[in-house]
Parts: structure tokens; sequence; C-alpha cells
């Protein structure tokens, strides 16, 4: 089967959800413009990718990097086949997101208590409250919610986390009208058994959801839990042009695994995206030259194959 740059034509798909916009710059000592971010969203829409974390409806004082929030909405090119993810946290950012109009909404519940104050100031329990409060002001909107579960697979704070305690978690988020749930690896500790183990158990759970991961490469794995997941059944990854990305905080994480590298993975072993390799590898050169550093993606700099 032949491979193009958005991968082979006929194959089955895996549908990439580009963060770089929000997890890819919340963590990073320079804070691009609205217009820079404005941008680096039409231009991954360019490049193919069809749903993209724009925005995060979080306090700026706290993360000023995602501040303008709103403009950006107003500002990004709309479209019928591109949807706008907005982060959200609190009802008071669920309102912002109402108000801006975003495509999608994404609730982050950690699974473990330790990271849930830190990072968002409540329990797992209170975050769930919450979660739930989100979902009934959804109704009547239109707005989609989906779920991410943070520190699913280790925690900076608590340790190890269980298969069962994310199975509990995914089962009270499955009583919401969540129309996605997403198995988040925030601190990259995970391995490929784990994430096999792991969207195993949650699968049957998730009541027909569509499932999805998000995995950071901070010990140089999360690769090949990408492909894990894969192999696994998961047809929905999330990724960031660049590699760039990590939370403010969660102590030492690095950046998610880019774009461009999990292209070149999926394309070479036969699935399609959908994805122009070359224009996301181009767009995480963009998004580098604004940030002032090199981007930790490998594409940009071995090219793809064959050239």
């Amino acid at each position: 089967m032949a491979v193009d740059d958005r991968g082979p034509a006929g194959a089955e798909h895996v549908e990439i959800v580009e963060v770089g916009p929000r997890d890819g710059l919340q963590n990073e000592a320079k804070v691009l413009s609205v217009d820079d971010r404005i941008a680096m969203i039409d231009r991954a829409a360019d490049a193919g990718l069809r749903r993209i974390e724009a925005v995060s409806f979080v306090n700026p004082r706290r993360v000023p990097q995602m501040a303008g929030a709103e403009e950006i909405m107003k500002g990004v090119r709309r479209g019928p086949d591109v949807s706008h993810i907005g982060l959200v946290l609190n009802r008071r950012g669920l309102d912002r997101a109402v108000e801006a109009a975003v495509s999608e909404v994404n609730v982050a519940v950690p699974a473990t208590d330790g990271f849930s104050v830190r990072n968002q100031g409540s329990t797992v329990d209170a975050m769930l409250d919450t979660l739930a409060d989100i979902d009934r002001a959804l109704e009547g909107t239109g707005i989609p919610l989906s779920v991410t579960v943070s520190t699913a697979f280790g925690c900076p704070f608590d340790g190890e986390v269980s298969t069962e305690r994310v199975v509990e978690v995914v089962r009270r988020i499955a009583d919401t009208s969540a129309v996605e749930i997403a198995l988040a690896d925030t601190i990259g500790v995970g391995v490929p058994g784990q994430v096999t183990e792991l969207v195993g158990a949650v699968a049957a759970v998730v009541g027909g959801r569509a499932l999805r991961c998000h995995f950071h490469n901070t010990r140089n794995t999360g690769y090949a839990n990408a492909w894990a997941a894969a192999q696994a059944g998961v047809r929905v990854l999330d990724s960031s042009v660049g590699g760039f990305g990590g939370c403010p905080f969660a102590p030492a994480a690095t950046g998610n695994i880019a774009t461009e590298d999990l292209l070149y993975l999926l394309h070479r072993s036969g699935l399609h995206t959908g994805v122009s390799l070359s224009a996301a590898a181009a767009l995480g050169d963009w998004t580098g030259a604004r940030l002032d550093k090199e981007p930790p993606a490998y594409l940009g700099r071995a090219g793809d194959f064959p050239a």
C-alpha cells in the first residue's frame, strides 16, 4: 500500500487531536501573542487537523500563556469541518467557553487527589461534582462534552495509580453525556504494557463512547505508548506540533508527543490520518521560531522517508 503525506489512501483512519495551541504552549517561558496563536490554529487546520485544542478558559494570572481565549475564538477561521476545543475546569470557565462559541468543551478530571488539589484546587470527588454541573449546564447548547482523565498512568504527588482507581473515575464520568473519554499520561511515566491493560479495562466501562489517549514523551516512551494504544483499538490520539508542552503544575513535565513524529509512525505503519506530515513539521518549526527554541520533534530535522 502506497504511503503519501497524509497516510495510505483507503487505510483505517486514526484521528489526531492537535493540542499544541493549548497544552503545547501553556508551560513555555515565552508567551505568544494572540495573533500568533490564531495563526498557529489556522495553520493546523490547513495541515488537515480537524480537532484542535485551541484555548483554555483558566485564570490568566495562574497561566498567563493562555490569556486572550475570547479574542482567539473571535479571530480563528471557522469552518464546519474544524472543531475548536476549549478546556474548562469550572463553571466560570464553562460560561466563558459557551459565550465564546467553542465547538467542543473538554473538562480535565485528575485520577488523583494530589494532582487535582494542586492543579485545580479541588479533590477528585469535587471535580466530578463540578463535571456533573457542567454537564447539566451544557444541556441544550449543542456543544459536545469530552472528558480527560489526567494522571491516569501516574501522579507526581501520589505516585502509582492503580487501574482500578482509573476505572472508578471513568465509571463516574460515564454517568454524564460525555461523548469521548481520554486517558492522559500527564507526566510521561506510562509504558506500553500499562497502556494495553488500562485501555482494555476502561473500554469495558465507557459505554460505547470514543476512547482517546494523550501521551507525553518525558521518559521516551510516548510514541511506544501511542502505538500500544493504536494496537489496542484506540483511534483518537492527542499530539502537539513540534513536541512542545508540559503542565505548569507537574514538576519536571516535558513535552507532548510531536504531531509530525506521530504521523510518521502511523503512516508508515499503514494507518491514515488525513494530516499532512510536511505541513505539520513546518508548523512545528514555525512555532519553535516564535518560542525561540528548537522543537523537540525529530521530523523537522530528519525529514520524511522516502524523501
